[in-house]
């Protein structure tokens, strides 16, 4: 078959236009997940968590079953912690109740140290105390602050190293979208 000239650019056209659409996909895909956060494939069991926080009160993961939650590493004397709490603290005031639960432990620190720096920090967040750093050590952080997204099912799905501004419009969106995945 002969193609004419016409047929020729028509075709050139609609290559670069499916081209083009392809690529955006592709980014627009990629761009779903905000900066810095990273999806487990294939999703790992998370591991057990059941601490207590400065009151007494014990939280056990498990009892979150059906339900996402993040798990937030972090310790007082870490940088990035120390900028990251204060976003986590207005990211949590900005999130409809029941969407996500929302589990801080502390890596470690004495409650004093803990209950002054959240006071000044972060007044509105409850964390649970790690105090002997057992339960930090067998999650491996790859350092603080580290976050995990647990899904209804109790598998680690999303991954966050490092300190992210939690109250800004990517990260709200990300943690809003949860409870549609």
């Amino acid at each position: 078959m002969i193609f004419s000239v016409e047929m020729k650019k028509a075709c050139s056209i609609i290559s670069v236009v499916v081209l083009l659409a392809c690529f955006w996909i592709n980014a627009s895909a990629a761009s779903a997940l905000p900066k810095g956060v990273i999806e487990v494939s294939p999703p790992t069991v998370a591991l057990p968590l059941k601490l207590a926080n400065m009151d007494g009160k014990v939280t056990d993961l498990k009892d979150y079953a059906g339900h996402w939650v993040m798990v937030h590493f972090w310790a007082g004397w870490c940088g990035p912690c120390r900028r990251e709490l204060p976003t986590l603290d207005r990211m949590a005031a900005q999130l409809v109740p029941g969407t996500i639960q929302l589990v801080m432990v502390n890596a470690a620190e004495n409650e004093d140290d803990v209950f002054v720096f959240l006071g000044g920090t972060a007044p509105n967040l409850d964390t649970l105390l790690d105090k002997d750093g057992v339960v930090t050590n067998a999650w491996q952080p790859r350092g603080l602050p580290s976050t995990f997204f647990i899904d209804p099912k109790q598998r680690v799905r999303y991954v966050a190293l490092g300190g992210r501004e939690w109250d800004t419009k990517p990260y709200l969106d990300f943690v809003r979208s949860l409870s549609s995945r």
